[in-house]
């Protein structure tokens, strides 16, 4: 096994403070960088009351404020990380480098892809209620952003949106391993062919479960290759389209609600 076919994500916690991670450190850099919480939020695939909380949590964790905001809502408003900010981004970066290398010297007795395996399976903790494993088909790099393609079996792809900073510290390229990330919350159901509709990703699959709640309904589907790909949605939307187990339902997912993570 390579030094790339295993990797740790740090995360720092004091006492009983939230853990600060990658996702944090990111919304840093990315906010110094643009200058604006909702351009971040946007480019890291995060609502803005998502974004400011965590911008608030950071703040009320540290001793100084690691960013500075002018008011002005999603429609406006500078932002830009203090100096302290960027001390603890570049630190946290320092970090991540150093346990990598410990890693990397680690990993001389350990061998195979069960050791792999094994490590991820342990490993890995998140939110998103689908995280589907596949391979890069291709990536387009653009000025700013870049077009990753992840296919899960034959005929089945999704597409993500990410910065080409993002695609070159993830080393993405055709061939190598990922997993996409993807909240239930952003998947979108539609029935009917030929549809019309902003969404990137379009993943035809059948209804296999459906359970629903007092408000919301949680609906998967089988989308081939073994994957399976879950939707939460109103009740009120499954009663309207009439969702049941056997039918055919397009999966609609915007390629900027996609999270690409490695292992």
């Amino acid at each position: 096994m390579s030094a790339e076919d295993l990797n740790v994500a740090v995360s720092l916690k004091r006492g009983i403070s939230p853990r600060i991670g990658l996702d944090r450190v990111a919304l840093i850099e990315a906010v110094d960088e643009l200058g604006s919480i909702s351009a971040a939020a946007k480019r890291l695939g995060l609502s803005y009351k998502g974004a400011w909380d965590i911008v608030q949590g950071l703040n009320n964790l540290f001793d100084k404020p690691l960013i500075e905001a002018a008011p002005g809502g999603k429609a406006g408003g500078a932002a830009a990380a203090t100096p302290r900010g960027r001390a603890v981004a570049a630190g946290f970066r320092r970090v991540q480098i150093e346990v990598d290398a410990a890693l990397a010297r680690l990993e001389a007795g350990i061998s195979g892809d069960t050791a792999c395996d094994l490590f991820w399976s342990l490993g890995m903790r998140t939110s998103a209620r689908n995280a589907l494993r596949g391979e890069i088909s291709r990536v387009t790099e653009g000025a700013v952003t870049s077009e990753v393609g992840l296919r899960f079996a034959e005929g089945v792809e999704i597409t993500a949106v990410l910065t080409r900073l993002s695609v070159e510290e993830l080393g993405l390229a055709v061939g190598k391993p990922a997993i996409a990330l993807i909240k239930s919350s952003f998947v979108l159901l539609a029935k009917g062919e030929g549809l019309k509709t902003s969404a990137r990703n379009q993943i035809p699959g059948e209804v296999v479960g459906r359970e629903d709640g007092a408000i919301s309904s949680e609906v998967t589907l089988a989308i081939g290759g073994g994957k399976t790909i879950t939707a939460t949605i109103t009740l009120e939307s499954a009663q309207a389209l009439d969702i049941a187990v056997g039918e055919r339902v397009t999966a609609l997912i915007k390629s900027s609600h996609v999270i690409l993570a490695v292992d």
